[in-house]
């Protein structure tokens, strides 16, 4: 069995531990804040500074991995996220009638809750789990190294002590000191593709009220203008978040702080309209996220692992922006696969990283490319210009078959070139669009002369 040193106490580093941990592998997990989140998510996340870690009050949706993985490797910490108030929702709940199962379906359900709500519940897993041991407020320095070809890492430094460890594990986020303590040591430098995002998001919190509608009806959840993205994130305890994208180039983003002009803006799209139209109380101030980008961070090169001993996961690993919600799925995924053979990846890391690259590298450059396209859409205010493209979107929520395709790429089940790429959904789509012969590509958002008479001078 392992000992094991996991650096950082997010969703990640608490699930490596937890994973590890009921695997009867030792673990230490040294996380430099203090606190933790507790019995009261309501409390934590509204009043719980948490500067490294922006995103943790942004929205979230849990994707099929999350809950397959919880399943499978920890049905208590499944269990005790429902009861906090997580909900499921199936991709195929849009309809009300499910079509007829096929293989798979079981498993397009995204759990809405807030991010904080799931780390209560990891939280209070890892407290119970006997071989591991958690210490807040420790901040881990550096490295413990020892020279070789490639060197090894030993354990980590806290304070004046050293831990000794078999593996260390980095999951100590997007802003992880490792690559710069490895570098700093003489290793060969960690290999880095980072790519900017172009994009800023903004959202608010609200509450419906107990004596108010529960429900927008059938609404669909995201709405769109040429030059920003408006979305809804129902989620845990009659919460949601209405959230608003747009290229940081964009001359208007700085007056959308002000909660009156976010409002009126929000109230421009359909789908977040809806939700404002239930007279929800505002729980937050509105929350900015700019400086987004997508990095894959590579303890391997072409000569192999840059260093042995020491292996990265979460954002340390893959961190991509949020649009896709992709963050904590593969994060847990990275956890389970390095749980189930954490002794032979102690001894050599290259079947780790070989995995990573296998497994999670698609979907990292299936974000930097839609990104890409994304950002220089907003930006420039670009009309839709691709019917085909734009009907498979629209088509999805009338035809379960494109639906079930749509869901599987959401879900990280699927590639889209293959979910989409089938005679099946060729020819619903085309059939979609002979019944609808006057279907031309449009966005159900504001024009621009509209926004703009929102934004104060």
């Amino acid at each position: 069995m392992a000992r094991v040193a996991v650096v950082g106490g997010g969703i990640s580093g608490l699930g490596t531990a937890l994973m590890l941990g009921r695997r009867g592998h030792t673990v230490t997990l040294f996380e430099q804040d203090a606190r933790q989140a507790g019995e009261d998510p309501n409390r934590d996340f509204l009043h719980w500074r948490r500067p490294r870690v922006p995103q943790a009050h942004q929205p979230h949706s849990l994707l099929s991995p999350v809950r397959t993985v919880l399943r499978a490797e920890a049905p208590d910490v499944y269990a005790d996220l429902l009861a906090r108030g997580a909900r499921q929702y199936h991709e195929f709940d849009w309809f009300g009638e499910h079509p007829p199962y096929r293989a798979g379906d079981e498993d397009l359900v995204t759990l809405r809750t807030r991010r904080i709500v799931l780390e209560a519940a990891l939280t209070a897993a890892v407290r119970r789990e006997r071989s591991v041991d958690v210490r807040r407020g420790c901040r881990v320095r550096a490295l413990a190294m020892r020279e070789g070809r490639p060197p090894r890492v030993t354990g980590v430094q806290v304070g004046a002590e050293t831990y000794r460890a078999d593996l260390v594990v980095d999951a100590s986020g997007r802003r992880s000191p490792v690559p710069a303590w490895l570098t700093a040591a003489g290793c060969r430098p960690p290999v880095v593709d980072s790519h900017r995002t172009g994009i800023t998001y903004l959202c608010r919190w609200y509450r419906l009220r107990a004596d108010g509608p529960r429900d927008p009806g059938r609404v669909k959840t995201g709405s769109a203008a040429s030059f920003a993205l408006a979305g809804v994130f129902p989620s845990d305890n009659d919460t949601f978040a209405v959230n608003l994208v747009l290229s940081t180039s964009d001359p208007s983003r700085g007056a959308l702080t002000d909660p009156a002009v976010f409002e009126a803006a929000a109230r421009r799209f359909p789908a977040t309209a809806a939700w404002l139209d239930l007279a929800p109380e505002p729980q937050t101030a509105v929350l900015a996220m700019a400086g987004l980008d997508n990095r894959w961070t590579a303890l391997v090169d072409d000569d192999g692992p840059v260093v042995t001993g020491l292996v990265n996961t979460g954002d340390s690993l893959i961190h991509t922006n949020p649009t896709f919600g992709h963050g904590v799925a593969l994060g847990l995924l990275a956890a389970q696969h390095l749980a189930t053979d954490v002794d032979r990846f102690a001894e050599d890391p290259t079947g780790y990283h070989a995995w990573t690259a296998q497994a999670l590298r698609p979907w990292f450059d299936a974000q930097v490319t839609s990104d890409r396209a994304g950002g220089r859409r907003l930006a420039e205010g670009a009309p839709l210009s691709d019917r085909r493209a734009a009907a498979l979107a629209a088509c999805a929520f009338d035809d379960p078959v494109v639906m079930r395709a749509r869901a599987q790429v959401r879900h990280l089940l699927r590639p889209a070139h293959d979910a989409y790429g089938t005679d099946e959904v060729d020819r619903h789509v085309t059939a979609w669009l002979a019944a609808h012969p006057d279907f031309s590509p449009a966005h159900d958002g504001p024009t621009r002369a509209q926004w703009d008479a929102l934004i104060p001078s």
